[in-house]
C-alpha cells in the first residue's frame, strides 16, 4: 500500500456539489395541476433541462410544471418565473403555476397583489381569498404567426387538421400555443392516444397543447387537456383561457364561464373592455422538502 503525502491528499478534487442540492422545493397544485415551486432568487442558479427531468423522476416530485423564481428584471416586479415542462422543455406561460407562485410569495410578504414576469411578458395577480387568486393573463394572440402556425391559414378559429375524425381546431396563444377541438363528448375520443400526434403535428413548429372541449351551456365547459412536454394533465390554466377565447370566437360561450377540468374548476373571463383574459382559481400547498444530491446523480437519471 502506498501512502500519499498529506499535501497530495488535500489537493485531490472532490466532486462538485450540485447547485440545487440543499434547496427547499415546494409541491403545490392549482386545480389539480401538479406544480413545483423552486425559489432561486438571490443567486444566478438556473436548472438545466436534465435537472428538470431528474426532478420529475424523483419520488414524490412528479410534476406538470416546475416554476423557478429568479430575481426580477424590473425593480417593480416580485419575481421572474422560468417554467419547465417535465421533459425539460420550457414554457412561456402557466396559469395554474402562476397562482401557486403568487400564493408562495403572498404568504411570505402579506401582499394582496403581485407582479410576476415570464418570457411572454408581465402577469398581474390579485389575491381573492385565503387560497384563491385571479391572474391577468393578458390578451390572447390569434394571428397565425403569433400562435405560431407553420404557415398562413384563412381562419385560426377553424383549422381543419383532418385527423382522428375531429372537427376543425380553434388555435390560440396564451403565451404558449393551443389547439382546441369542440366535441359533443370529451369521452368519445382517446386523448392519451391522439394527443402526442396532434402535439407534434407539422402545423405547430413549437408543438401545441391539445384540448377537447365539451360545451354544456353558454357559461359552462368541460375540458380535457394533453399538455405539450407533459401529457394528460388534471388541469391547465392557459388551456382553460384559450378554450374560453375559442368558445367566444365560435359563438358557443359568453365572455365569462366556468371551465371544468378533471382536477377542478376555473373561472375564466375574456374582458371586453381591454381584451385581457382573467383566470381565477384555487391553490393548495401539499408539502415541501429539501433537495438531496442523489436526485441529480447520473445513476438516478439513468434508472
Amino acid at each position: 500500500m502506498t501512502d500519499f503525502p498529506a499535501a497530495a491528499i488535500s489537493s485531490l478534487a472532490l466532486p462538485p456539489r450540485h447547485p440545487l442540492a440543499g434547496r427547499e422545493i415546494f409541491r403545490m397544485n392549482g386545480a389539480g395541476n401538479a406544480i413545483l415551486v423552486l425559489d432561486l432568487r438571490g443567486s444566478d442558479v438556473l436548472p438545466s433541462a436534465e435537472d428538470a427531468r431528474a426532478l420529475a423522476r424523483a419520488p414524490g416530485l412528479a410534476y406538470d410544471q416546475l416554476m423557478v423564481l429568479s430575481d426580477p428584471h424590473v425593480a417593480t416586479d416580485d419575481a421572474f418565473m422560468t417554467i419547465y415542462n417535465q421533459d425539460g422543455s420550457l414554457s412561456a406561460s402557466c396559469g395554474n403555476g402562476t397562482r401557486c407562485v403568487a400564493h408562495y410569495l403572498a404568504e411570505r410578504s402579506g401582499a394582496a397583489s403581485l407582479a410576476l414576469a415570464t418570457s411572454a411578458g408581465p402577469l398581474a395577480v390579485r389575491r381573492e381569498g385565503p387560497f384563491s387568486y385571479a391572474v391577468d393573463m393578458g390578451p390572447p394572440r390569434l394571428g397565425w404567426r403569433d400562435i405560431p402556425l407553420a404557415h398562413e391559414v384563412v381562419d385560426t378559429a377553424a383549422v381543419d387538421l383532418k385527423k382522428f375524425g375531429l372537427p376543425p381546431a380553434s388555435c390560440v396563444s396564451m403565451g404558449n400555443p393551443h389547439a382546441i377541438f369542440f366535441v359533443s363528448s370529451i369521452e368519445a375520443h382517446d386523448l392519451a392516444a391522439i394527443g402526442p400526434a396532434l402535439e407534434h403535428d407539422p402545423l405547430f413548429p413549437l408543438r401545441a397543447n391539445i384540448s377537447l372541449a365539451q360545451v354544456l351551456s353558454s357559461d359552462s365547459v368541460r375540458l380535457k387537456v394533453w399538455e405539450r412536454g407533459t401529457g394528460l394533465t388534471l388541469a391547465c390554466g392557459t388551456a382553460a383561457c384559450a378554450t374560453l377565447v375559442a368558445g367566444v370566437r365560435a359563438g358557443l360561450t359568453e365572455r365569462r364561464a366556468t371551465i371544468a377540468l378533471p382536477g377542478g374548476d376555473l373561472i375564466i373571463e375574456w374582458r371586453a373592455a381591454d381584451g385581457h383574459v382573467i383566470m381565477t382559481g384555487p391553490v393548495e400547498l401539499e408539502f415541501s422538502q429539501i433537495l438531496t444530491p442523489d436526485i441529480f446523480a447520473p445513476e438516478t437519471a439513468a434508472r
